[in-house]
């Protein structure tokens, strides 16, 4: 799938005094004709950042109610591209039917961006040989297939060589190091996507000589997790900081902002983020950025890098990667795209089953089996919402456990269950409410930088700040349940009952 880009909204035009700001498009389709049209259709079912353009004003108010972002202007007039900030522009599609019009779009934004990746028309392989001689990157020839098969093909070109664009500019940035420190750095208390991931990454490195070293800070929560590492023999390092100074390069996985729920310094300037939950996408500073919330797992993502790049995936990076997709994806029952599915099928014959088999049937520590009968015992009913204080807590892991239990309970569509750690209040959350987002329930409640997720799963981390020194834990939790149900139930639009 074709990566989200850093700016987000179609037109994303901004009044600065009299003047409009450059439009920020990813993908442009010049020409609203019928393969045009189609193309338009194809990359808004993607959830694409694009702009449609077309001389006729008639058209452009009929795309316009079609709710396509849609811009009147003649692409044979190269003035019109001075609308356009053209660094944001990945591929352009030139649909017209006027090939000397075609050919003057196809001159000017290839002398002006080369690395747009051009489509372009033409009515014969004559008008072919010249549009390619111009410089398009693949000319599409007069066809008795319907317009949406056409635009789906193009749409898969433009996919395939995004994709192994992306993965090269990424080994290049990483052979860089050289002889010089690589530092992968993981959430705290990474889960098995996240160490899967950073796992493919260092092999990545390993394939252009660079040495690299997976860092965390916290600690393995999960039995399935500890099984998970130990069974895999996966090299991770464990510390509270990490010198910066002394690397190179450094890499974020699963996630995204120095000193959100890592070890990293909120000024490091990182390298390369790579992630796939819901993010700030204009804020993240980095030199490589690659976020999609549209995939349902990081490991997704590093395993169409590793095909891409014909690097061969040995047996246990195999199993790591297809358990990491399966925990974030609840065994393809959330948050599932596609591309979760392709990379599991690639991945499934190359990985060790019996490991997977051991792995997912741990034995339950005591704390689990307690945290989940606190969750039931403490349950609060509000509608098909259920809240729960399962007090001090050691194994933050557990939270998550026991949300996804009770989702489980009838009539309940969102589980929210929280406790107290030693300096923290960890919350974990579950939907599966279609008329929620419970990944930006807890932004709205606790600010990006404490909580964040996806539609169906999110979690949530409040500092205690002065209040962390408190001996008396009984009225600091009953403190802090009044403040997390406060907030959680008025994003969600729910008013609390005065005591």
């Amino acid at each position: 799938m074709l990566p989200n880009i850093r700016v987000k909204g179609g037109f994303a035009i901004e009044e600065k005094s009299s003047e409009l700001k450059p439009i920020k498009a990813a993908y442009a389709v010049l020409g609203s004709g019928g393969i045009g049209l189609a193309l338009a259709n194809e990359l808004e079912t993607r959830d694409k950042n694009i702009i449609l353009i077309d001389k006729d004003a008639a058209k452009v108010d009929t795309l316009k109610e079609q709710n396509l972002n849609a811009l009147q202007g003649d692409i044979g007039e190269t003035d019109i591209f001075g609308k356009f900030d053209l660094k944001y522009l990945k591929a352009v599609f030139i649909m017209s039917s006027d090939i000397k019009a075609n050919k003057s779009a196809i001159n000017y934004i290839k002398k002006t961006t080369p690395d747009v990746q051009v489509v372009t028309r033409a009515n014969d392989n004559q008008q072919k040989e010249e549009l390619e001689a111009e410089g398009a990157d693949l000319v599409v020839l007069p066809s008795k297939l319907p317009h949406k098969s056409i635009a789906l093909a193009i749409v898969h070109y433009i996919e395939k060589n995004t994709s192994i664009k992306m993965a090269r500019d990424l080994k290049k940035l990483i052979a860089s190091v050289g002889d010089g420190k690589f530092a992968i750095v993981v959430h705290n208390n990474p889960d098995p996507d996240a160490i899967s991931s950073a796992m493919g990454l260092k092999e990545i490195a390993s394939s252009v000589g660079v040495k690299a070293e997976i860092h965390y800070k916290g600690s393995i929560g999960h039995h399935e997790n500890k099984a998970f590492v130990n069974l895999l023999d996966i090299e991770l390092d464990q510390s509270t900081d990490l010198n910066v100074s002394d690397y190179k390069k450094i890499a974020m996985i699963e996630c995204s902002t120095p000193g959100t729920n890592n070890m990293l310094p909120h000024d490091t300037q990182v390298s390369i983020v790579i992630d796939h939950h819901q993010a700030e996408i204009e804020e993240i500073r980095a030199e490589y950025v690659d976020i999609r919330p549209n995939i349902g797992a990081t490991a997704t993502i590093m395993t169409k890098y590793l095909q891409d790049l014909d690097i061969p995936i040995n047996t246990e990076l195999a199993t790591a990667l297809l358990y990491g997709i399966k925990v974030d994806t609840d065994d393809f029952r959330r948050n599932t795209d596609p591309a979760d599915l392709i990379a599991a099928a690639y991945l499934s014959p190359l990985a060790k089953h019996d490991i997977l088999s051991r792995i997912e049937t741990p034995t339950r520590s005591i704390e689990e089996i307690e945290i989940l009968g606190y969750a039931i015992k403490n349950r609060e009913i509000k509608g098909s919402y259920l809240l729960s204080n399962v007090g001090s807590i050691h194994n933050r892991d557990a939270l998550a456990q026991a949300a996804d239990y009770l989702l489980s309970l009838e009539g309940i569509t969102t589980t929210i269950v929280f406790g107290l750690g030693e300096d923290h209040i960890y919350i974990s959350g579950r939907s599966r409410d279609v008329r929620i987002n419970i990944g930006k329930v807890m932004q709205d409640a606790f600010g990006a930088e404490k909580g964040g997720g996806h539609a169906m799963l999110a979690g949530a981390q409040i500092p205690l700040g002065v209040l962390g020194g408190t001996k008396d834990k009984q009225t600091l939790m009953k403190l802090a349940e009044e403040v997390v149900v406060k907030r959680l139930l008025s994003v969600i639009g729910i008013q609390k009952e005065p005591e």
